[in-house]
């Protein structure tokens, strides 16, 4: 058996109470799961203060001294032991709530000590709150640390004696015993090329680092190596679907295509939709089935883009289907692309929940007899009674709202599977992209339509709301339409939310009837409610819309110029400018008016003001993804993906776009990693392999 598979329970130090524990709190298992268990911050010990010397804004600092005295001060739970440590400058307290009796017997008087804590103030006096201590003779007789790793731990474990220096000790043990027996999982090549130490030399520098440098180049290595595997895996995953997936070849642009393009297009494409274009274009005329993200900011013209797509399927001979979450968006497609059509020779079709039987039975002919072109729906579209004559596109719209299963079924609908155009107006991070769709094509439109009016973006306090509501009443008045957005539609005792039906009560007495029409939007109300409420707003019949955020996608209502956000700072980026994207559809100057509490947070006010000052959904993304992670930004569905032991997505963007470089060099010059010079990769990628799920398959 290999060495680091050996159970934790035969380790030097742990019996089997603590494996028990490290098993149970750290998912620690086998040696290999204790070396690869890193620090998640490193403290500088290779530097001794005064007590003259602190201040509250040190992190953690040693001193040496003598404790002079004792005090136990409190009763019951309030109990404590304080400690006077004295150095030659100055005196400092060192306080413990627990394990008192053992500590006042262990810790001797007018005996030199080492202390290590982090210092904190209160009233003008310094105190270190259950510090470390060493016999400074101890210490004095070891080689002297300089940075030291800070391990994750949990009460159960530090009262096993498993505290961070606990779990330090035992990779003390278990390093001397790895000594020549971790394998290299690198070639001699890559590790030449970027100058990069060796496994073995890596492990051992990110635990017990001899100095920075070696800590800074054994880091590198972690993190290169951590991304490297995740992207040759995904880039394999790419070359095995453009060689395995057959697909239907578009090889021509013809009657349809050009007839538009020439003469009917509203306006002129940006160069980023042009680019998109010809990237679908060069996909659908291989052999090989499409599958490709495309994203695009709000308003950035992906549904032209994805109409252009489908008239090259036509040209070829085939049919193609947008699949959109709502029945409303679904019909906004079908006026829109219904309006593009007018003057071709092109039969369009849309399918939803509420479609008649009658619609239903003279659809699905048409549909069987490849008399029509283009279908458009919902759901309804992966019914198995829904059968297409030759389907070789589909299009789907806020791929994130509709999980892999359902999307699939689309993929039986012929013999070799369409092509995949899926669509996104939530701008994602490069990194993210990367990380969670590195094994698809990813396109983005990253510039607005010229003309397009930016959203004004103004962030007011409760304080302004008498001149917010004065704002709203003289937009009514010029014909426009408002979305007010809340939080939460409940009371909530741990958040001071403002709550979605108070709202709307105190909207009624400031905009009563009959003057104005105001509509209720939330997601606890039935699906024919929502799309009742929706229809009069998309109509014009209501010039209020309250709602919580069940409107962030998709809905294009012109004439709505106006989108107050209530509780913004309760909101994240990413959704704060999903829900701005509402507004800003039409010819008119729209607005997008952030309310908060008179007080924020520091986080919140950052939130805020970044969204006042941009409209670049992907700018956005970036602040989003420093400020809340990767694992919140992408919920839970998705997190797997981003479970990275030392890498960082925030941090390690540029390792990230160069393991990808040198993951595509490798499999250019050696695909299937056969040469002996490769035969470390291969041997770790394998296993690799088999442990991953494939997060990002879009069909």
């Amino acid at each position: 058996m290999e060495l680091l598979s050996t159970p934790i329970d035969f380790l030097k130090g742990v019996g089997p109470a603590k494996a028990d524990l490290l098993k149970k709190e750290l998912r620690i298992f086998t040696y290999r799961d204790l070396i690869t268990y890193y620090p998640f911050r490193y403290v500088d010990k290779s530097k001794i203060f005064k007590v003259y010397d602190l201040n509250a804004d040190l992190p953690f600092i040693q001193l040496k001294g003598e404790v002079i005295k004792f005090e136990t001060i409190g009763k019951g739970r309030a109990k404590r032991l304080v400690a006077h440590f004295k150095d030659d400058t100055g005196v400092i307290k060192l306080i413990w709530f627990k394990g008192i009796t053992w500590i006042r017997s262990s810790i001797k008087l007018n005996t030199e000590y080492l202390v290590f804590g982090k210092p904190t103030c209160f009233k003008n006096t310094f105190s270190l709150v259950h510090p470390e201590l060493d016999l400074w003779e101890d210490y004095n007789k070891k080689a002297h640390v300089g940075l030291q790793g800070v391990y994750h731990s949990s009460e159960k474990l530090s009262a096993k004696g498993l505290n961070s220096r606990g779990i330090l000790k035992l990779l003390k043990n278990l390093i001397p015993l790895l000594k020549n027996d971790i394998k290299e999982t690198l070639s001699l090549k890559i590790l030449t090329q970027l100058n990069l130490p060796t496994k073995e030399d890596s492990l051992i520098n990110i635990h017990i680092p001899k100095n920075n440098n070696d800590f800074i180049r054994a880091q590198k290595r972690l993190k290169f190596e951590e991304f490297f595997f995740l992207q040759l895996h995904l880039l394999k995953l790419k070359l095995i679907r453009t060689k395995r997936l057959k697909g239907y070849p578009f090889p021509k642009i013809d009657t349809h295509f050009n007839n538009f393009y020439n003469n009917h297009i509203p306006f002129e494409l940006t160069g980023a939709q042009k680019r998109v274009l010809k990237e679908i274009r060069r996909d659908v005329q291989s052999e090989a089935q499409m599958n490709r993200l495309l994203q695009g900011d709000v308003g950035s013209g992906k549904t032209l883009v994805a109409f252009l797509s489908m008239l090259i399927a036509v040209d070829n001979g085939f049919q193609s289907s947008i699949m959109a979450p709502t029945e409303i968006l679904a019909r906004q497609h079908m006026d829109t692309i219904s309006e593009y059509c007018k003057e071709l020779d092109i039969n369009v079709g849309i399918l939803t929940g509420s479609s008649k039987t009658k619609e239903r039975k003279e659809l699905h002919e048409k549909l069987e007899s490849g008399e029509l072109n283009i279908l458009i729906g919902t759901h309804a579209l992966i019914e198995d009674k829904v059968k297409f004559r030759n389907l070789g596109l589909v299009i789907i719209d806020e791929q994130h709202r509709f999980g892999v299963s359902q999307r699939s079924k689309l993929w039986k609908k012929n013999d070799f599977p369409p092509h995949m155009l899926v669509m996104t107006a939530t701008p994602i991070p490069r990194t993210l992209s990367m990380t969670l769709y590195g094994d698809l094509e990813v396109s983005v439109i990253d510039e607005l339509p010229p003309g397009r009016k930016e959203v004004k973006t103004v962030w007011k306090t409760d304080s302004n709301r008498l001149k917010v509501i004065g704002f709203i009443r003289e937009q009514i008045k010029l014909g426009r339409q408002i979305y007010i957005v809340f939080p939460l539609i409940q009371e909530s005792e741990v958040l001071d939310y403002k709550n979605l039906m108070d709202g709307y009560e105190s909207l009624i007495r400031d905009f009563p009837l009959p003057e104005f029409q105001v509509s209720v939007l939330h997601g606890q109300m039935k699906a024919e409610d929502k799309e009742y409420e929706m229809k009069r707003f998309v109509d014009g019949v209501t010039d209020i819309m309250v709602a919580t955020t069940v409107i962030e996608v998709g809905v294009n209502v012109p004439n709505a110029s106006v989108m107050i956000i209530e509780s913004s700072e309760r909101f994240g980026l990413s959704q704060l400018h999903q829900l701005r994207g509402r507004v800003g559809r039409g010819a008119e100057q729209s607005y997008c008016i952030l309310m908060s509490g008179n007080k924020v947070s520091t986080e919140g006010k950052e939130r805020l003001k970044t969204m006042v000052e941009n409209s670049d959904g992907f700018k956005i993304s970036e602040v989003d993804l420093r400020l809340r992670g990767a694992g919140d930004m992408m919920g839970t569905k998705q997190s797997g993906a981003l479970n990275f032991k030392i890498a960082d997505l925030v941090k390690d963007g540029n390792i990230l776009e160069y393991s990808r470089n040198v993951a595509i060099q490798l499999l250019e010059e050696d695909e299937n990693l056969e040469k002996e010079e490769n035969k470390n990769i291969l041997k770790a990628y394998l296993p690799y392999a088999k442990q991953r799920n494939n997060w990002s398959r879009i069909s």
